[in-house]
């Protein structure tokens, strides 16, 4: 049976895509709620999974809920480090990474996914006493990114980490409950 082009978007984006929103208080506090939770939620996602489970891709062609779990962690750091940049320097050009080709390597495969559970646990605690109290301001400095060829509002980096946990926690959760796990 071959999936269609809405089956395939359903799974590669199970919450939809990031769509910015404009600043509120009450937006801010739902999305550093979603930094500040995001460990215990991705934690819970995984939680009772075997080994089995762990190397099975969330759709065809996609990653396996170990990958999407060590890749979670690799794109916080970075999104901790370029918040960091951000607040810190006048419109920094960030470093883009290959998240295709981090997923692959050594440490993605062979260090248990409790590791990176533990360091997301250190590094949101961090992020999310960074974030909760800065100057409504200071939302609006923004970074470089060369890729996409534009400035970034860290405003917009907050709601797009915040939804790119939910995103990751979304297709390890559709994976368990299609397969009844």
């Amino acid at each position: 049976m071959s999936s269609t082009a809405t089956d395939i978007e359903l799974l590669s984006y199970p919450t939809g895509q990031y769509e910015p929103k404009p600043y509120s208080e009450q937006q801010k506090q739902e999305w550093l709620n979603d930094i500040k939770f995001l460990p215990q939620t991705l934690e819970n996602a995984i939680l009772n999974l075997d080994e089995v489970h762990l190397q099975t891709p969330y759709r065809e062609s996609g990653w396996t809920v170990q990958q999407v779990v060590h890749h979670v962690a690799d794109s916080h750091l970075n999104a901790y480090v370029r918040f960091k940049l951000g607040l810190t320097e006048e419109n920094p050009t960030i470093k883009p990474y290959d998240e295709k080709a981090w997923a692959l390597l050594s440490d993605v495969k062979n260090v248990p996914v409790n590791i990176s559970i533990t360091l997301l646990y250190a590094l949101h605690t961090r992020w999310y006493s960074l974030l909760s109290d800065l100057p409504s301001g200071s939302w609006e400095r923004t970074i470089f990114h060369p890729e996409a060829k534009k400035e970034i509002t860290l405003w917009w980096l907050l709601g797009n980490y915040a939804w790119h946990g939910r995103h990751h926690v979304a297709h390890i959760t559709g994976l368990r409950e299609r397969n009844g796990w």
